[in-house]
């Protein structure tokens, strides 16, 4: 049984304005009046992608469209202001809760990046991309087995029982801003893919037993991605570079049987599979191609991953999957200030911490933990070199800090992160 495909007409383009004066990557210059400021820019002839979990997420359908239809939010006025300090060219925005007509996407950009915040320059992106996300949506089954399937929203227990977590469909959903087209045409969306059909899937087991966790009925419909999995070709000149994008269940929240954690580890395996020549044949897009990405094609994962290499309650094995990946090039991590100052400063889980603090990307809670992790992710491939990249995580005695500061977070509790890439 296959789920109902998405409709490709979720993607939002609204202008073509940058297709004649877009960055070549193998040129030196870039075009400095479509978007990057002349402050806080990356390298000529770089295109600077980022991945950011802004926390825009609500408690109720419909509310991040009523916070975004004036310029006052102040947690969307913050995140604005990172993005504009920051000055992605191509960014990705976890947790932002996906409405059909992508009217939240259209307002964030109009009333908070195209108006400058904190004296930061005001940032134009003329694409952009959204589609739905399992997340929030009825799966009919119970799910989390505690003996009810909860299939109406609002009630008690709804989330756990949704395909992907979430309390109303498209509750933590994405969207991608682009200073560069995106080939519309060519987009791959995953969101249908099911777990069962990935070959050697870790689908969890009752510990004890050993019986499955799921029984055939629930397999038949649970997807894979706990939100969904993009391909998107952005087009920048004469190259076409694929932005992997996705956000991963927490490896938490779930019993002795790991169902989170297995399907965390699962949900990241799709990528390493995909860009790995001859292993992404299994895998079905949700127009029903299939295959993974073509040798030789140039590409960037991003998204929150929510997995660190060595700490927190995943599988260490799970990133690694990308970070050890023959395609992918992770020499040179994006590092903080900030993130050192704050292990040090919190302690807690930290302490025990075997990852280089320099490269968290969330401050989660220190007591009992997990503590600053590294769980976000923008990930290129070999045959684009790296030019720098960094984590938005000012030093406490930085003007800018109070964009991140400490619980409760002025914008949110993740860090955007963000890497210049050449192609050659």
């Amino acid at each position: 049984m296959r789920l109902p495909r998405p409709s490709r007409r979720s993607a939002r383009r609204l202008s073509a304005a940058l297709a004649a004066g877009a960055l070549v990557l193998t040129a030196s210059p870039a075009v400095a009046d479509t978007g990057r400021g002349s402050h806080d820019s990356g390298p000529r002839g770089t295109v600077r992608f980022a991945t950011f979990n802004a926390s825009l997420n609500r408690a109720a359908e419909g509310r991040l469209v009523e916070d975004l239809s004036t310029g006052d939010n102040a947690q969307a006025r913050t995140v604005a202001e990172i993005i504009q300090r920051s000055r992605p060219d191509v960014l990705l925005v976890n947790e932002f809760d996906y409405d059909a007509d992508g009217t939240g996407a259209a307002l964030f950009q109009r009333n908070y990046l195209s108006v400058g915040q904190g004296g930061a320059e005001p940032i134009e992106y003329p694409y952009r991309y959204t589609a739905p996300s399992n997340t929030g949506v009825a799966s009919g089954f119970d799910l989390n087995n505690d003996g009810r399937a909860v299939t109406e929203p609002g009630r008690p227990g709804y989330g756990d029982d949704a395909l992907g977590f979430g309390e109303f469909p498209g509750q933590y959903g994405m969207v991608v801003y682009s200073r560069f087209p995106i080939e519309e045409s060519a987009i791959r969306t995953f969101q249908n893919f099911r777990w069962a059909d990935m070959p050697g899937a870790r689908l969890p087991a009752d510990p004890e037993t050993g019986e499955p966790f799921y029984g055939e009925d629930e397999l038949a419909v649970l997807p894979l991605s706990s939100k969904s999995h993009w391909d998107l070709p952005i087009r920048i000149g004469r190259d076409t570079v694929h932005f992997l994008v996705s956000h991963p269940t927490p490896p938490s929240f779930d019993g002795p049987e790991r169902r989170n954690v297995r399907r965390n580890h699962d949900e990241i395996r799709l990528w390493a599979d995909y860009v790995r020549p001859g292993a992404g044949g299994y895998i079905y897009d949700d127009e029903g191609h299939r295959g993974g990405l073509p040798a030789g094609e140039r590409f960037v994962i991003a998204g929150d991953l929510n997995a660190d290499p060595n700490d927190g309650n995943g599988e260490p094995g799970a990133i690694r999957q990308l970070l050890e990946h023959p395609r992918v090039n992770d020499a040179r991590p994006p590092a903080s200030e900030g993130a050192v100052e704050a292990s040090a400063d919190q302690g807690g889980a930290n302490a025990a911490h075997v990852t280089d603090p320099a490269l968290d990307t969330a401050d989660f809670a220190d007591e009992p933990g997990p503590g600053n992790l590294r769980v976000d992710y923008v990930l290129p491939s070999r045959s684009l070199r790296t030019a720098g990249g960094g984590v938005f995580w000012p030093p406490s005695a930085d003007p800018l800090s109070r964009l991140t500061g400490e619980y409760p977070f002025p914008g949110s509790d993740h860090r955007l992160v963000w890497l210049d890439v050449r192609s050659r």
